[in-house]
């Protein structure tokens, strides 16, 4: 026989529920706290450094335990989230009955894409989970969010996975755990591996049946067969739902089948490169998001951030969103001081959903859901019917409010746990229970009387400790003349205490009573949870309605000062920006420059020419940030604007290396360059600055050249195109869809003042060097800089002639000569290089010799 001890039935309860959480952290509750225990608290006390002890054995070793206390568990689950751990959150569930541990059950998982806690979201954020799943030649992309409700699914090309993922920013990706999945190339972050099975989609197909109570899925537009992928990431997307929230919470928006055609498309670089909400260096300001958000909830916010990032390209939604804009250009202060005074609906609705919300969520939501009911806006800004569908929805909300008034107290307590929730005369039982529990001591001097006067015991008291409960006391004397009812409880030297049934009855409810009430409270409060989750798309109607109000009063905001219009949109190719300003940078400057942007189908590329820190990566981002707000509906910075069919935005601007991809900056620079003459079309929208710069000067001129003829024969987009290659400023010689422009500077001796203004035309030189002498290169390095500038400028004066590579395209057109005759000096230097052997140095070398030979050979 072992002698080993026994696991204690706690223990063994432990163990049980851990092993089926293998791969979370288990909070089980013991009274105030969350325990940890074995691996988990060592893991924990690393984490979230807290202290790690032990009690008691398992096969001889001691169990190493950490916790938390429960009130203050959020911290520490918002802290394991965010570094990427799920948590499996064990409460008591059972009565305690002394007769083996209390019954405990895993109540919900905390998973980094499925939080629905106030304090583990950031406000103004929508935190998303997406799954991925790879079906032959598909690949389903799905994404929910337990905040909003949102639920849509959609098929893509692996290639723009990348960029699909950089739009949604999910916290979490559910990918099944099969070979299949490998081309997927993706790894680390919070990625949470499914069984295949799970994504299967006639298992899928099933349970989005089941769960929206429809007959097929083509109602949302999912054809089985043609959206298989689609459906079996969406159906995996709901079987994880429903494992770690202990059920399926019936707030998710009808499933939607997405596709490309809805909004203007745009890459990862893209995104990162406009700073639309976070900067190049990853901060959240200044960006377009900081600083158009002046929304006066945090659901307003977080709209705000989805429609930057979802520009439409329907013009009829586009212009729809333009007349509410001009609606409510008159009422932006009293749409504004209503919606300071409303909570976050959406996240109480999602809370409500789940059956986590408190008894402040609730009373917020009465106040709100009141406040929207009654507001009323002058028929003017009903003029527009999205406005006027938008306030129609308030009204809906009144019962919701009419029922959390009548049932929840005024400021009711934080917590359920305290009681002080359930309003007065909501429920009669509980009033009772309350009286006694709050007006126990007029029964008790009530009954103190009445016994005097009954006895004619002058010393007659009625009292109470926590040891002995209620007690009447009598002194000694008087004790020989109590009541033959009166049942000796306690005998004291001076004193005898006494019971009365009376008296008993009074006790068991005074003393049952706050457990009564408690318990009573938690009921009514589940109960109302329940009659909510039933209005739950009411809530979320109201919730979305009121966001959508907040961020259409925000734009309209803009609109009142004079630098701002709305733009017009044509059905012809233009991109007609007249004094544009950049957005972001115009509110960090006293004052910026404006610029006009003309592009139509007879100018489709400019090029832009210009010192370093002359404004061309502003001006072009300006131009695409313009083009962007647009297309969400909001006025732009500018005088007058007029915009024919976008379909994307592209972006080359900056680079650094991709050190984990083992991609150096002109590698991630070409890599980026290629996506877009794959991808970008007549009517796309793409920024180009300084492509080539990576590389060898002949290198990068041929490459920037190439890439610009491409952009004008082959995609034929609208191109933003800077440059320092000043060679490139013929190509409008040869291409006269083509335009030169350049940013102006003027020089003051060896000083440079920057004009930031865009002009026709080259520019005429470059100021490299005096923007070094801005940066403080030493005088001693200018000098010198000045003095290999003359030399190198000669030089290339002797040899223009010579390397002009709009020639050699014309010549490129030519009939090559069949038998070509060199001179015998020319035959021997070709003789003597290998392009097999050569190392690019050595063939940068014989470059040069051949170029020196045709100098001479040209003066002979």
């Amino acid at each position: 026989m072992s002698n080993k001890p026994a696991l204690t039935p706690m223990m063994a309860q432990y163990l049980a529920i851990k092993a089926e959480h293998q791969d979370k952290l288990v909070f089980y509750r013991m009274g105030d706290f969350y325990e940890l225990f074995l691996d988990d608290a060592v893991q924990a006390a690393r984490l979230l450094d807290i202290t790690l002890t032990t009690r008691g054995q398992i096969d001889g070793e001691p169990i190493k335990m950490a916790g938390v206390p429960h009130h203050a568990a959020e911290q520490y689950l918002a802290k394991l989230v965010k570094l990427g751990c799920s948590v499996a959150i064990c409460e008591q569930v059972g009565e305690v009955t002394g007769k083996g541990p209390v019954e405990r059950k895993v109540v919900r998982i905390v998973t980094p894409g499925t939080l629905t806690d106030h304090a583990l979201l950031e406000d103004k954020e929508t935190n998303r989970i997406a799954a991925l799943y790879p079906l032959k030649k598909q690949l389903g992309l799905a994404w929910l969010s337990l905040q909003s409700g949102e639920f849509k699914t959609k098929l893509i090309d692996i290639a723009a996975l990348p960029h699909e993922l950089a739009r949604l920013q999910a916290a979490e990706l559910l990918l099944p755990d099969h070979p299949s999945a490998a081309v997927l190339s993706l790894s680390g972050g919070n990625i949470t591996r499914l069984n295949h099975w799970q994504f299967a989609a006639d298992a899928a197909t099933t349970l989005i049946q089941r769960y929206f109570g429809s007959q097929d899925l083509r109602a949302f537009g999912l054809t089985p067969g043609e959206h298989d992928a689609a459906i079996g990431a969406a159906g995996a997307l709901l079987n994880y739902v429903q494992q770690t929230q202990t059920q399926l919470p019936q707030h998710l928006d009808s499933l939607t089948l997405e596709t490309e055609q809805q909004y203007i498309g745009m890459d990862a670089a893209t995104r990162r490169n406009l700073e639309l909400t976070q900067t190049l260096g990853g901060q959240k300001s200044p960006t377009l998001f900081s600083v158009l958000d002046h929304c006066q909830t945090h659901m307003g916010s977080r709209l705000l951030a989805l429609w930057l990032h979802h520009p439409l390209r329907q013009k009829a939604q586009i212009q729809a969103r333009q007349q509410a804009v001009s609606a409510l250009t008159e009422h932006t202060t009293a749409v504004q001081n209503l919606l300071a005074e409303v909570a976050d609906i959406e996240r109480i609705a999602a809370r409500i959903a789940v059956g986590s919300a408190r008894p402040r969520d609730l009373s917020a939501l009465r106040d709100s859901l009141a406040l929207l009911a009654a507001f009323r806006l002058p028929e003017t800004a009903r003029q527009s019917s999205l406005v006027a569908t938008l306030l129609d929805c308030f009204p809906q909300g009144q019962a919701v409010a009419a029922l959390l008034q009548a049932a929840i107290l005024p400021e009711p307590a934080v917590w359920l746990r305290d009681g002080g929730v359930i309003n007065h005369g909501h429920h009669a039982p509980l009033d009772e229970l309350r009286h006694i529990q709050n007006h126990g001591d007029e029964f008790l001097l009530a009954l103190e009387a009445r016994e005097r006067e009954r006895t004619g015991l002058s010393t007659l008291k009625v009292e109470f400790n926590r040891v002995h409960g209620f007690y009447i006391e009598l002194s000694k004397a008087q004790s020989e003349h109590a009541p033959a009812d009166y049942q000796r409880r306690q005998t004291l030297k001076n004193v005898e205490r006494y019971i009365t049934p009376e008296l008993k009855t009074f006790e068991d409810k005074v003393l049952g009573a706050q457990e009564q009430a408690l318990a009573l409270e938690k009921k009514l409060y589940d109960a109302l949870l329940a009659q909510l989750q039933a209005q739950l798309p009411l809530l979320q109607q109201c919730a979305k309605a009121a966001a959508s109000l907040d961020v259409l009063t925000c734009l309209a905001a803009n609109t009142r000062h004079g630098s701002h219009c709305l733009p017009q949109f044509v059905d012809y190719p233009c991109i007609d920006i007249d004094q544009g300003r950049h957005p972001v940078v115009a509110a960090q400057v006293r004052q910026f420059t404006p610029n006009s942007t003309r592009l139509d189908d007879k100018r489709r590329l400019m090029l832009l020419t210009g010192p370093n820190m002359g404004g061309k990566s502003t001006y072009m981002r300006q131009a695409a940030l313009i083009v962007l707000l647009a297309h969400i509906g909001a006025p732009v910075p500018a005088v007058a604007c007029t915009l024919g069919p976008i379909d994307q935005i592209f972006t080359r601007i900056g680079a650094s290396d991709d050190l984990a991809g083992n991609r150096s900056t002109f590698m991630v620079e070409m890599s980026e360059t290629a996506y877009i003459l794959h991808h970008a079309g007549p009517q796309s929208l793409v920024l180009m600055d300084e492509v080539g710069r990576g590389t060898a000067t002949f290198d990068g001129l041929a490459l920037a050249q190439a890439i610009a003829e491409h952009l004008l024969q082959k995609n034929k987009s609208f191109t933003l195109f800077a440059t320092h290659y000043f060679e490139l400023t013929r190509l409008p010689e040869q291409h006269p869809a083509a335009i030169n422009m350049h940013l102006s500077a003027l020089e003051q001796g060896q000083d440079i003042v920057f004009l930031h203004h865009i002009e026709p035309g080259p520019a005429s030189k470059s100021y490299g060097i005096a923007v070094a002498k801005l940066a403080g290169l030493p005088a001693r390095a200018l000098n010198s800089a000045h003095k290999h500038l003359l030399v190198l400028e000669q030089q290339a004066d002797a040899n223009r002639r010579q390397l002009d590579i709009f020639q050699a395209a014309a010549g490129d057109q030519a009939a090559p000569d069949a038998n070509p005759t060199f001179p015998p000096d020319l035959a021997d230097l070709l003789n003597q290089i290998n392009p097999d052997e050569s190392t690019p140095r050595q063939a940068m070398e014989q470059l040069y010799i051949l170029q020196q030979w045709w100098a001479q050979h040209q003066r002979k």
